[in-house]
């Protein structure tokens, strides 16, 4: 696809205009580019991406001690490294010690792949790094990501070199920059696709990705892109999102969304009623992040998000400074995209638009391993296939399989450890990084979790589920495993033991959901004061919550919608 002319990319210029006296924001545009926090100031001083040539030149030949603090703490995170957690630390304590007390002396590497898509050959670098470097950890994120572990910094710019060699890169996967661009892990190869954006993907990543000028926002940027009719990017909790659909009188394109978000105060996106053809793509997603760099909130960082933003100026707002500050021309109004009619997990077997089959897999909540991916890698070049994706959901999706491969792959899948026909609770499960490896985390998570899994396949097998009833569990309160947007989402946090200890549990929160079959839009989960549940408890209560949902339910009810009106006691 040609470039086609692109708003300004240039950041503003550093004066004060002036401004009402009130206690201003941060908003370059409003207040000036002078910092008003220690964050804000290091940013400016030296960006990020000026660290890795530290890490090549003196870091990785000097040793983790000779990491001076803001580029240990700060910087690094532009090049997809944060250090994990040391071993043995009570969640207890997460709150309570500073940084360098909580973390070990090894990184958590985060490996950037937009839209999804990889190639076995990529794939197996990835397993092969991950089996010399990194302890043979490896676990597939919700953003599509997969990170590795125990990575030491005297082997980062070996691993650089790897990955860049088959054209994958971890540059700005962290950090307050535009992260990984979500995209359909079916793009380009589903029968019903309506669109293909991994032509916009490409655009974005190569022309803004790794780019001084966008390299230094008020903090994260997400992006969701879907040609898809299952929606299947969550775009409602990104801060922008493209959702594919066709306009009456303009043809396919895309419905445009900004603003959404959890972590500690969830907000989900709106649309902005505009619609973006194909070409526009790319400009409109420069528009939106110029906007958030420009006029996002920077002086506290718990308000540095595009969401607060949106929220103060509203939709009409927002899309007249887009259109008339950034794009220089109005889009046209659009309807909305409709309603999702299938999963948007793409696990199982479905047929592609060349007549070969794609698969869907899964491990357990996201863990997968080097020797996994390695073997992964082998096992499809024996089926003839050289291309996989992943998924927002912690899955795979395996492409161009044969039919006289399907079933044979299958078995071998499942040997693996990866389900093509899991049960609609390993299926439905997933769950972030916790505190084996995560500094904010309380409690554990993966293990917490396929446990449960584990146990509910056992007490509820044969039971007649209406639908897939998700289950989300998160270490601390940021929601990395989005707990505000699933069926049954937990929080992690410590309980009394009723001794006058403290034991790993999870605040609940129910009936979340974001667009899907049966679900005609987004809405944030329920939470009932009192209600939570210890880790070692957690099977009993989704047996129990399940039951009576089951008993309770009208004819034609979701689990979601008898969670809202079902009275507190049921709940418990």
């Amino acid at each position: 696809m040609s470039p086609s002319p692109t708003p300004s990319i240039t950041s503003a210029a550093p004066t004060r205009p002036p401004r009402p006296a009130t206690r201003p924001h941060g908003q370059w545009k409003v207040d000036g580019t002078a910092p008003l926090n220690g964050n804000e100031k290091w940013k400016q001083e030296d960006g990020g991406l000026s660290v890795r040539e530290r890490i090549e030149q003196v870091y990785s030949r000097q040793g983790f001690d000779s990491i001076e603090d803001t580029d240990l703490h700060g910087r690094f995170r532009w090049w997809g490294l944060y250090t994990q957690r040391k071993p043995g630390i009570d969640g207890g304590k997460t709150a309570t010690l500073e940084p360098h007390e909580l973390e070990d002396k090894f990184f958590m590497l985060r490996v950037r792949i937009d839209g999804g898509q990889l190639t076995t050959a990529q794939l197996r670098v990835i397993g092969e790094i991950s089996e010399e470097f990194g302890r043979d950890t490896a676990d597939l994120t919700d953003r599509q990501n997969i990170q590795l572990h125990w990575i030491r910094v005297e082997d980062v710019p070996e691993i650089w070199r790897r990955l860049e060699a088959v054209d994958l890169q971890t540059t700005e996967a962290c950090g307050d920059v535009p992260r990984v661009v979500l995209g359909s892990p079916v793009a380009g190869i589903a029968v019903d696709e309506l669109l293909d954006p991994t032509d916009a993907i490409t655009e974005i990543t190569a022309r803004y990705i790794g780019v001084p000028e966008l390299a230094n926002l008020p903090r994260k940027f997400k992006t969701a892109l879907t040609g898809h009719p299952s929606q299947d990017v969550v775009h409602e909790i990104n801060d922008v999102g493209f959702v594919a659909l066709r306009h009456p009188e303009l043809g396919l394109g895309y419905d445009l969304w900004v603003g959404g978000g959890l972590s500690a105060s969830p907000r989900l996106g709106e649309r902005l009623g505009a619609f973006v053809s194909p070409d526009k793509v790319a400009d409109v997603w420069l528009g939106v992040a110029s906007i958030f760099r420009d006029y996002g909130y920077r002086r506290l960082r718990n308000k540095a998000r595009l969401k607060f933003l949106l929220a103060d100026w509203g939709p009409e707002k927002f899309r007249r400074v887009l259109e008339d500050e950034y794009l220089h021309e109005a889009l046209p109004d659009g309807p909305p995209a409709p309603t999702p009619t299938q999963q948007g997990d793409h696990v199982g077997v479905h047929k592609q638009n060349d007549g070969r089959f794609y698969i869907g897999v899964t491990p357990f909540v996201g863990r997968v391993s080097g020797t996994m991916l390695t073997g992964l890698a082998d096992l499809l070049e024996r089926h003839g296939s050289g291309r996989l994706r992943t998924t927002p959901h912690q899955k795979l999706v395996l492409l161009d399989i044969s039919e006289e491969d399907v079933e044979p792959l299958i078995t071998a899948l499942d040997a693996l450890g990866l389900a093509a026909r899991p049960s609609l609770f390993r299926r439905s499960t997933i769950a972030c990084t916790g505190i084996e490896f995560c500094k904010l985390a309380i409690v554990e998570t993966k293990q917490t979790a396929t446990d449960a899994v584990l146990e509910l396949e056992t007490r509820l097998a044969g039971l007649d589920l209406p639908q897939p009833i998700s289950l989300h569990v998160n270490g601390c309160p940021n929601s990395c495993a989005r707990i505000q947007t699933a069926d049954i989402g937990l929080k992690g946090q410590l309980l009394s033991d009723g001794d006058g200890g403290q034991v790993p549990g999870f605040q609940v929160h129910l009936g979340g959901g974001l667009a899907s079959v049966g679900r005609d839009e987004a809405g944030l989960g329920r939470t009932v004061r009192g209600l939570k549940v210890t880790a070692v408890d957690l099977a009993d209560y989704v047996e129990r919550i399940v039951r009576r949902f089951l008993a309770d339910r009208a004819e034609t009810e979701t689990f979601a919608q008898w969670a809202h009106r079902a009275d507190e006691e049921a709940l418990q």
